[in-house]
């Protein structure tokens, strides 16, 4: 498959491309500056230079042209304000996925977060990121053109991973390596019969080939 990843310079995103390459794929990551590109190359994915917060729903579309599947694994990052977190976290996922449909890359996967909420209550930072993340969501799955998953980790750490986990619609809030998360994104692009599904992955006891494979067309 060709699959393009938008936020390419992230720590999961880097991850994934890595086993993506690996495993014979074609992989392109998203990036905002020229300067990230080396790493994706190391990683073993294609550069493209596109800034999501600035670019016209065409320039996406033609950076996903060819795509067979597409993650968005962007993000603002810790320390931007409420403003960026609408501006990547939620406008910038919903123009990579209307892009993704007007490209014909019917698999999409969202990383999103574990407690996203749209409706989410509160003025702090992380609660304008939870109700971002929330509304980027429910665009996708309103999709009707797309086989999209949504996967809401818990909380990310940059333990070395273990491979196992715990993946499921509702899991209980836990810690899990990036590791792992790529590992799991890796295993969903491959199963599509977990397309419309809504899943939350913690670290857990499960391999991550047989989590995936036990929830998957549920």
């Amino acid at each position: 498959m060709r699959i393009v990843i938008a936020g390419g310079h992230g720590q999961i995103a880097l991850r994934l491309e890595r086993l993506l390459s690996a495993s014979g794929h074609e992989v392109a990551g998203l990036i905002r500056e020229p300067a990230q590109a080396e790493a994706l190359r190391e990683a073993g994915a294609q550069p493209i230079v596109l800034d999501l917060e600035s670019a016209s729903i065409e320039d996406v579309t033609g950076a996903l042209a060819g795509a067979d599947a597409a993650v968005f694994a962007a993000g603002a990052g810790p320390g931007s304000g409420t403003e960026r977190k609408d501006t990547v976290d939620r406008a910038a996922a919903q123009l990579f996925t209307e892009a993704a449909e007007r490209a014909g890359a019917r698999r999409l996967i969202m990383v999103s977060s574990m407690g996203a909420d749209a409706n989410r209550q509160g003025d702090e930072v992380f609660d304008a990121y939870l109700r971002a993340k929330g509304a980027a969501d429910d665009y996708v799955r309103a999709k009707l053109g797309l086989d999209w998953t949504v996967l809401r980790p818990g909380m990310l750490t940059d333990d070395a991973g273990t491979g196992l986990v715990r993946l499921g619609a509702s899991t209980g809030r836990g810690p899990i390596p990036r590791d792992d998360v790529a590992a799991v994104l890796a295993e969903l692009l491959e199963t599509p019969a977990t397309a419309g599904l809504t899943l939350e992955v913690v670290g857990g006891s499960i391999p991550v080939a047989v989590a995936v494979k036990d929830v998957a067309g549920n």
